[in-house]
């Protein structure tokens, strides 16, 4: 049980999420400089693949690939094959318990050489936890769990430029139909999202080299906000604006170098002392997120969060990735180096990332991905 409790409260530090839509007020002592926005199911927030995961959670104008349906919808009519499914699987917290995990299931297909379908399953398992009431004493036990099925299209504008929107249904349940005190009626949470994106590329050359800079943007979590009881009491769930771009220069046949830079902001309101952020509807929440922090623009500024990301990849069967991922420290304080592989052999493409924080005994520390995906046809072979 001890153990759950430091899960939960990893949780609500790291991840922002505020399980029962209670008010966050500024506690006795507690730093008045930190003011993490608080969002439910953050779970979407979290890189699911091992090739971003790999690169410092960059995703938004990376090369093309079956996980654009997560990052920029627009990619997928970009993608080189025909169709392809893709799994990944990431043990979570695996430093206090062994039974969470993210699951990502993702799948597209090519309509022609202007139109793809995609779809993907997010699943988030919260491992086993054993309820107790106030006094302490047991009142069951249950699996939270949360997931977001999602259906991707995207479509050509022109040989270069792409758009691309996504509709998704999230399920969060994190208690069932237990009632624990201070929460009456509990319900699992339901929201209906959309993502929409851009992405452009354009051959160039740099230092003599055969270049493809891709520039990108993605807004994401677009819906509805989420309750978990019969209370008028309501989370916002974490739309997100990311932009990016990436540069990938080929450094003779064989050789291939990619840099890739994403900056990230939540577009939710951030916290206020008086509560009043909670009393926002989703469009005010979205567009005020740009100029309502108690801080001014100063704190506005540390609301960005930054993804920059490195591919080395030979003879496109192998790859070697590194990244950092930089979060303000009055806004999750999240800073970690990531690295990984990859290797093709034929259709069949297998990733790995691994996870190093730059903060000591860090909960993220230790995070494996792993990925498999499978390719079929290339297009130019239809």
């Amino acid at each position: 049980m001890r153990n759950r409790l430091i899960i939960l409260t990893t949780i609500l530090t790291y991840f922002s999420v505020n399980v029962y839509a209670q008010n966050s007020g500024t506690i006795s002592g507690q730093d008045t400089d930190r003011n993490v926005i608080a969002t439910a199911v953050p779970f979407l927030t979290i890189a699911p693949d091992p090739v971003s995961g790999a690169m410092g959670d960059v995703g938004v104008a990376t090369t093309p690939d079956i996980n654009s349906t997560f990052w920029n919808p627009a990619k997928l009519t970009f993608i080189n094959q025909n169709s392809g499914l893709g799994l990944t699987f990431t043990p979570w917290l695996k430093k206090y318990v062994d039974d969470m995990s993210l699951s990502y299931l993702s799948g597209y297909k090519k309509l022609d050489d202007e139109q793809a379908f995609g779809a993907a399953l997010t699943y988030f398992n919260l491992g086993d936890i054993e309820l107790t009431n106030g006094n302490g004493q047991p009142i069951g036990s249950f699996t939270p769990r949360e997931f977001a099925i999602s259906a991707s299209y995207s479509r050509k504008l022109s040989d270069n430029l792409s758009i691309g929107v996504t509709g998704k249904y999230i399920l969060s349940n994190l208690s069932g139909n237990i009632t624990t005190s201070p929460v009456t009626d509990p319900k699992p949470g339901t929201s209906i999202a959309a993502d929409i994106g851009i992405y452009h590329n354009q051959q160039i050359t740099v230092f003599n080299k055969q270049s493809l800079l891709a520039l990108g943007a993605s807004i994401t979590n677009i819906g509805s906000k989420i309750s978990y009881n019969s209370a008028d009491e309501e989370d916002f769930i974490p739309t997100n604006l990311r932009i990016g771009s990436s540069l990938s220069s080929f450094l003779d046949p064989y050789n291939k170098i990619t840099l890739a830079l994403d900056l990230n902001k939540l577009m939710v309101p951030t916290p206020q002392a008086d509560g009043s952020h909670r009393d926002k509807g989703l469009l005010a929440g979205m567009f005020g997120s740009f100029g309502d922090a108690p801080g001014g623009f100063k704190e506005e500024i540390q609301e960005i969060m930054y993804s920059v990301g490195a591919e080395y990849e030979y003879r496109e069967t192998f790859a070697l990735r590194a990244g950092y991922f930089y979060e303000h420290v009055n806004k999750g304080n999240r800073k970690y180096f990531t690295a990984g592989v990859g290797f093709k052999l034929q259709k069949l493409e297998l990733n790995f990332s691994y996870l190093v924080p730059q903060l000591q005994e860090h909960p993220l520390a230790e995070t494996l991905r792993f990925g498999a995906i499978f390719n079929f046809t290339k297009s130019e072979d239809k």
